[in-house]
Protein backbone atom coordinates (compact mmCIF):
# COMPACT_ATOMS: atom_id res chain seq x y z
CA UNK A 1 0.00 0.00 0.00
CA UNK A 2 1.31 3.45 -0.86
CA UNK A 3 2.61 5.46 2.07
CA UNK A 4 0.21 8.36 1.34
CA UNK A 5 -2.74 6.00 1.54
CA UNK A 6 -1.36 4.42 4.68
CA UNK A 7 -0.95 7.88 6.23
CA UNK A 8 -4.51 8.87 5.27
CA UNK A 9 -5.93 5.70 6.84
CA UNK A 10 -3.84 6.15 9.98
CA UNK A 11 -4.93 9.78 10.32
CA UNK A 12 -8.58 8.82 9.85
CA UNK A 13 -8.24 6.08 12.47
CA UNK A 14 -6.66 8.45 14.99
CA UNK A 15 -9.37 11.06 14.41
CA UNK A 16 -12.14 8.43 14.68
CA UNK A 17 -13.30 9.19 11.15
CA UNK A 18 -12.28 5.92 9.47
CA UNK A 19 -15.34 4.27 8.02
CA UNK A 20 -15.95 0.96 6.32
CA UNK A 21 -19.14 -0.02 4.55
CA UNK A 22 -21.16 -3.04 5.53
CA UNK A 23 -20.94 -3.81 1.79
CA UNK A 24 -17.23 -4.42 2.38
CA UNK A 25 -18.16 -7.17 4.86
CA UNK A 26 -20.09 -8.88 2.06
CA UNK A 27 -17.16 -8.44 -0.32
CA UNK A 28 -14.74 -9.89 2.27
CA UNK A 29 -17.01 -12.90 2.69
CA UNK A 30 -17.06 -13.33 -1.08
CA UNK A 31 -13.25 -13.18 -1.24
CA UNK A 32 -13.02 -15.77 1.53
CA UNK A 33 -15.36 -18.06 -0.38
CA UNK A 34 -13.10 -17.70 -3.43
CA UNK A 35 -10.06 -18.28 -1.17
CA UNK A 36 -8.47 -15.04 -2.40
CA UNK A 37 -7.40 -13.58 0.97
CA UNK A 38 -4.99 -16.29 2.08
CA UNK A 39 -1.89 -14.09 2.36
CA UNK A 40 -3.88 -11.58 4.44
CA UNK A 41 -5.20 -14.28 6.75
CA UNK A 42 -2.24 -16.21 8.19
CA UNK A 43 -4.22 -17.09 11.33
CA UNK A 44 -6.90 -18.87 9.29
CA UNK A 45 -9.78 -16.77 10.65
CA UNK A 46 -13.32 -17.00 9.32
CA UNK A 47 -14.49 -14.13 7.12
CA UNK A 48 -16.58 -12.76 9.97
CA UNK A 49 -13.73 -12.92 12.49
CA UNK A 50 -11.28 -11.41 10.00
CA UNK A 51 -13.61 -8.48 9.26
CA UNK A 52 -14.33 -7.91 12.96
CA UNK A 53 -10.60 -7.92 13.75
CA UNK A 54 -9.88 -5.47 10.92
CA UNK A 55 -12.62 -3.11 12.08
CA UNK A 56 -11.52 -3.34 15.70
CA UNK A 57 -7.83 -3.00 14.84
CA UNK A 58 -8.36 0.17 12.84
CA UNK A 59 -11.09 1.62 15.08
CA UNK A 60 -13.29 1.98 12.00
CA UNK A 61 -16.99 2.67 12.14
CA UNK A 62 -19.15 0.34 10.05
CA UNK A 63 -21.55 2.29 7.84
CA UNK A 64 -24.87 0.69 7.00
CA UNK A 65 -26.66 1.08 3.69
CA UNK A 66 -30.01 2.84 3.94
CA UNK A 67 -32.74 3.10 1.33
CA UNK A 68 -31.54 6.50 0.08
CA UNK A 69 -28.11 5.04 -0.60
CA UNK A 70 -29.65 2.05 -2.36
CA UNK A 71 -31.68 4.33 -4.64
CA UNK A 72 -28.73 6.61 -5.33
CA UNK A 73 -26.67 3.58 -6.35
CA UNK A 74 -29.09 3.15 -9.27
CA UNK A 75 -28.96 6.81 -10.32
CA UNK A 76 -25.24 7.57 -10.26
CA UNK A 77 -24.37 10.04 -13.03
CA UNK A 78 -22.28 8.77 -15.93
CA UNK A 79 -21.49 5.45 -14.24
CA UNK A 80 -21.19 2.38 -16.42
CA UNK A 81 -19.89 0.23 -13.58
CA UNK A 82 -22.10 -2.85 -13.29
CA UNK A 83 -20.91 -4.24 -9.96
CA UNK A 84 -23.78 -3.54 -7.51
CA UNK A 85 -21.46 -3.66 -4.48
CA UNK A 86 -19.18 -1.02 -6.00
CA UNK A 87 -22.18 1.11 -6.90
CA UNK A 88 -23.31 0.97 -3.25
CA UNK A 89 -19.81 1.92 -2.06
CA UNK A 90 -19.74 4.88 -4.45
CA UNK A 91 -23.22 6.03 -3.42
CA UNK A 92 -22.29 5.78 0.26
CA UNK A 93 -19.12 7.83 -0.29
CA UNK A 94 -21.02 10.47 -2.25
CA UNK A 95 -23.79 10.80 0.32
CA UNK A 96 -21.44 11.01 3.29
CA UNK A 97 -18.68 13.01 1.56
CA UNK A 98 -16.14 10.24 2.13
CA UNK A 99 -13.04 9.27 0.19
CA UNK A 100 -12.86 5.72 -1.14
CA UNK A 101 -9.58 3.84 -0.91
CA UNK A 102 -9.52 1.37 -3.78
CA UNK A 103 -7.57 -0.45 -6.46
CA UNK A 104 -10.64 -0.69 -8.67
CA UNK A 105 -9.76 1.05 -11.93
CA UNK A 106 -13.41 1.78 -12.80
CA UNK A 107 -13.96 3.54 -9.47
CA UNK A 108 -10.73 5.50 -9.84
CA UNK A 109 -11.71 6.53 -13.38
CA UNK A 110 -15.13 7.59 -12.09
CA UNK A 111 -13.43 9.66 -9.38
CA UNK A 112 -11.27 11.32 -12.05
CA UNK A 113 -14.51 12.56 -13.63
CA UNK A 114 -15.28 14.33 -10.33
CA UNK A 115 -18.23 12.21 -9.24
CA UNK A 116 -16.68 10.73 -6.07
CA UNK A 117 -13.51 11.17 -4.05
CA UNK A 118 -11.10 8.24 -4.26
CA UNK A 119 -7.44 7.47 -3.78
CA UNK A 120 -5.58 4.53 -5.24
CA UNK A 121 -3.93 1.96 -3.02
Amino acid sequence: MRSGVHDAIALAAVSSSLRVSVVTAWEVASLFRQERLGRYNPQGLTAHSWFQAAVFGTRAVVDLVDQETAFEAFDLPELRHRDPADRLLIATARQRNLTLVTRDRAILDYAALGHVQAIAC
